[in-house]
């Protein structure tokens, strides 16, 4: 008598259930609770919530609970079913667990709790369950936090790609700039990819679109053109992915003229790769000396370093009209420079020029936050040895940036007689 009202009391069970039996196995370090409901109840539709008398019951199902002194604790019971003269014969929604789950909904949380803080291998460690059923588990919290998700359109989206695995292996990221949250995810990086996630929306909807931050990416370009209400004004292209193409024009200078000094018997540039790449307020200390001293030599390296950082200042401009100003002194500046990456990556920026000077007529937003979050998922990448299922790595980002309600619900479903 004193185990069931113990364990009564630790699962929670209230009326109409009881715990009706405690088997302790100590050689199997398990606890088994079985469940059960007086006779003559009635439970609730789980479709309408009409009252109706027990039908039958459905075979006996185990679920896992929470460890109770160091053993697996399982409740198990016979769950019933009702005769809805409307939507048939349904089994009735159980207190302490979800539909078509194997765990009971405060082992659920705490799995939750863990695989937010550990890796699914740490989490499957630490609470003794395999690896399909910890994914089990992120799956179903995934699905119940887009389902209890509002439908909305952010005001400010950002538009990223991601690799899912080496091979050239794309995911498209869309995020809400504001919130700093994942709001969908599709394979590649195509046209269609970005297309599926407006495609949800409503012209209507999508006039609350205020600005959106991509890469100077064409599918996604074409995307956003085709999509978005008055596209010219509100498609900003994300100055972290244009500095990003001129960093590797300075890197392309680098090689080639490392080659060069290499052939001539000099070791100038060996080791400098990461310097060149950094902004001049954010070079490492232990790197500065170095720096300072390459700068001072005649290098071409050294030359397209110089445009690349005079470029972020750009986005330092006030108004469209003094951005143009500085971009044709720039233009001019780098055009003439005769290094030929930095001559190419100019072109390309003049070909796209709309769009990076939207930034100062529409909302300026960059793609940080989107950043943010890119960086996050490589963690989750890593944490996972790397993703061989996409679908996997869909739903862990999802569980991990989505910004989602993931915590199965607490509800009673008996219906008083």
């Amino acid at each position: 008598m004193r185990d069931t009202e113990l364990y009564r009391q630790l699962l929670g069970i209230e009326d109409p259930w009881r715990v009706d039996s405690v088997a302790l196995s100590v050689a199997d370090q398990r606890v088994e609770v079985t469940v059960t409901h007086a006779r003559g109840e009635r439970f609730a539709c789980p479709k309408c919530a009409r009252p109706l008398a027990v039908y039958d019951h459905a075979d006996e199902r185990t679920w896992r609970h929470l460890d109770s002194c160091g053993f697996t604790t399982w409740l198990k019971a016979r769950p019933p079913r009702v005769a809805c003269a409307e939507h048939g014969v349904r089994q009735v929604a159980l207190p302490w667990a979800e539909p078509h789950s194997r765990f009971t909904a405060l082992f659920e949380r705490l799995a939750i709790d863990v695989l937010e803080e550990t890796d699914v291998t740490g989490a499957c460690r630490i609470l003794s369950i395999s690896w399909d059923e910890a994914w089990h588990i992120m799956e179903r919290a995934v699905a119940r936090g887009q389902r209890r998700k509002p439908r909305r359109v952010p005001e400010l989206i950002g538009v990223d790609e991601k690799a899912a695995r080496k091979g050239h292996k794309y995911l498209t990221v869309v995020c809400d700039l504001e919130r700093s949250t994942v709001e969908y995810v599709a394979d590649d990086r195509r046209r269609a990819s970005l297309d599926g996630y407006f495609e949800m929306f409503s012209v209507w909807e999508l006039e609350h679109v205020k600005a959106v931050a991509a890469d100077m990416w064409d599918p996604y370009v074409s995307s956003v053109m085709a999509h978005v209400p008055d596209p010219n004004r509100k498609l900003v292209f994300d100055r972290f992915h244009v500095m990003k193409h001129m960093s590797d024009a300075v890197d392309a200078v680098r090689r080639y003229e490392h080659r060069e000094l290499r052939s001539e018997g000099s070791d100038l540039l060996t080791g400098s790769k990461y310097m060149w790449l950094y902004s001049h307020e954010n070079l490492p200390e232990r790197y500065r000396e170095r720096f300072e001293a390459l700068r001072s030599e005649d290098l071409k390296t050294a030359r397209a370093w110089a445009i690349k950082e005079s470029l972020r200042r750009l986005w330092r401009s006030e108004t469209p009209a003094s951005a143009m100003r500085y971009w044709r002194l720039w233009f001019f500046w780098a055009t003439h420079s005769q290094l030929a990456p930095v001559v190419k990556v100019a072109k390309m920026i003049e070909s796209h020029l709309a769009g990076v000077l939207s930034y100062f007529s529409a909302a300026r937003i960059t793609n940080a936050a989107a950043e943010g979050l890119n960086s996050k998922i490589g963690t989750i990448k890593k944490m996972a040895y790397g993703f061989r299922n996409k679908e996997h790595f869909k739903t862990a980002i999802f569980f991990h940036c989505g910004g989602l309600d993931l915590y199965p619900a607490a509800v009673t479903h008996g219906v008083p007689g």
